[in-house]
């Protein structure tokens, strides 16, 4: 929860300057992708790059989770000047929510417009496999303490934001239509939040089902609630890297996550490449 918004403010604003002092004469990116479980090998798909750790950014977080990196890129794909977020920042590592979602903010500052999401989630919806990508088209947050908790950023937003398209409806049509042409297989749905680390238990995965859940994971939704806030237009693409609790036998693990994300990557990072072409 915010409870300073100077000394808050104040760490956006630091991070922000780092940040561009970095950049120096170079564009600035107006395009942020979040790189989720399977989606680290389009870091090296990039040209023109700079690697900044998140530990020299003022006021940024550390990852603590295998598979995330912990640094900021900046580069060229398809193009297109992105900035890249190799690793994200989690509820469950001791974070508060407005920590998790500093570095939206400090985008935001920088003048990015589009913000990218990605995550490894498991799948609830019937048809749904491990490695299948689901396009986000809504979520259900009620496991998440507000990232906006707090007084208000004025600078950036009003006090009661609306979330009637959080997902941008263009950006999950462009989705839709890019896994198509290319033989992505692809599903749309509802993602839903919970704060882990623990995975869901069966009696959950039940109640979400009922709720009408499609997919549910531990990150994405505090980030995308922050973006909308800031106005940013998002997309977010989950990849389904197991059966929700009890739809399947075996048991859940982070082995397995990174397993099947790796077999997702190829699918990922081409639907990933192809939307930022589009843009």
């Amino acid at each position: 929860m915010i409870t300073d918004v100077n000394t808050y403010m104040a760490s956006i604003n630091e991070a922000t300057q780092y940040i561009k002092t970095v950049i120096g004469n170079n564009t600035v990116p107006e395009i942020c992708i979040v790189l989720g479980s399977g989606l680290s090998p389009l870091a090296g798909m990039c040209e023109d790059v700079l690697e900044v750790p998140y530990a020299d950014i003022p006021g940024f977080p550390v990852s603590t989770v295998p598979g995330h990196e912990g640094k900021l890129i900046i580069g060229t794909l398809e193009g297109k000047r992105v900035f890249m977020m190799s690793g994200r920042f989690h509820y469950y590592e001791g974070y508060d929510t407005s920590e998790c979602t500093l570095y939206v903010r400090v985008m935001s500052k920088l003048g990015v417009k589009t913000l990218y999401l990605t995550n490894a989630a498991g799948g609830l919806k019937v048809g749904m496999n491990p490695s299948d990508l689901m396009i986000i088209t809504d979520h259900i947050p009620f496991f998440c303490e507000s990232p906006l908790r707090g007084p208000n950023l004025d600078e950036f937003g009003d006090r009661f934001p609306d979330q009637s398209c959080i997902y941008d409806p263009e950006y999950v049509d462009k989705l839709t239509k890019i896994a198509k042409d290319n033989n992505i297989r692809i599903h749309k749905g509802v993602y839903a939040y919970t704060r882990g680390p623990q995975y869901e238990t069966p009696a959950e995965i039940r109640a979400l089902s009922i709720l009408g859940t499609d997919a549910v994971g531990m990150s994405t939704v505090p980030e995308a609630i922050v973006a909308s806030h800031c106005g940013m237009r998002i997309a977010a693409v989950s990849c389904i890297c197991n059966f929700g609790c009890g739809i399947a036998d075996n048991k859940l693990s982070h082995k397995e996550v990174m397993e099947v994300a790796g077999k997702a990557s190829e699918d990922s990072c081409k639907l990933a490449k192809l939307f930022i072409k589009s843009l």
